[in-house]
């Protein structure tokens, strides 16, 4: 294994009912844990959304509503998943963007306290965009040399995509091959919250990314007009931005 890792690294991969991250479910998920000595574990979970699948998604992922009635819906399994990843770094594929907002929204959903700031988050796909601008089935061919065969099956998406991520370390001298090297090099851009809609300015403050305060320090507005606060979580903004905001809110009374 080209990685070198100090704690697990859990990686997976969300089947959903859409590309919503504060309205759509999960259908599917699956995660793989490598340990640091290299042993690994798999769980795979269907999972009953609670809403109905819209065709087009099915027609990507291959999961309908039948084949979900009588899965455990997310609330259920949730304690499970927590239990899996509380001591893991977090990766995958598009999983910065995705997978991981889509996990938290789940998590504070399920009245679980999801809190990302101790896990370290590493995106295969950002990686490979930077090295070889394609998608997932390419990247396995042009790393592995293998053709993945029943693409957007999670279980099939998330062993193809460890097999890329270790690849990648394997091929490149500049990737690093530790997590929290690694995890900063495959992000993008950083953010206060997982929507993108809380970003930091050049002194690590928070700012509005949008709307009328666009620009400005969140703490400050919040000092000065406490009601536009009281809109934003009333808003249909995702859960996981709303509690970064509340975080905010709570600082800003000192």
């Amino acid at each position: 294994m080209n990685l070198k890792l100090y704690k697990p690294l859990c990686v997976f991969d969300l089947e959903t009912t859409g590309t919503n991250i504060g309205k759509d479910r999960i259908v599917e998920i699956c995660i793989l844990k490598v340990n640091p000595d290299g042993s690994r574990e798999s769980k795979t979970w269907k999972v009953n959304p609670e809403m109905p699948i819209p065709k087009e998604s099915s027609a990507i992922h291959g999961i309908y509503d039948a084949d979900v009635a009588d899965s455990p819906t997310f609330r259920e399994i949730a304690p499970k998943v927590m239990e899996m990843i509380k001591d893991a770094d977090l990766g995958g594929f598009n999983s910065n963007r995705f997978d991981i907002p889509v996990l938290a929204e789940e998590m504070l959903r399920s009245e679980i306290d999801f809190d990302l700031s101790k896990h370290r988050f590493v995106d295969a796909q950002t990686i490979f965009f930077k090295k070889e601008p394609r998608n997932l089935g390419a990247a396995y061919q042009f790393y592995c040399g293998k053709t993945l065969e029943n693409a957007h099956s999670a279980e099939a998406d998330v062993m193809a995509t460890f097999e890329v991520l270790d690849a990648q370390v394997g091929k490149y001298d500049d990737v690093p091959n530790e997590i929290a090297e690694l995890s900063d090099f495959s992000s993008q851009n950083r953010f206060a919250d997982l929507a993108g809609m809380i970003h930091f300015d050049e002194k690590n403050q928070e700012i509005f990314a949008f709307g009328k305060y666009k620009g400005q320090k969140v703490k400050e507005v919040f000092q000065k007009d406490l009601g536009y606060y009281g809109w934003l979580q009333s808003a249909d903004f995702p859960l996981y931005t709303k509690k970064i905001f509340t975080k905010i809110q709570l600082k800003s009374r000192f």
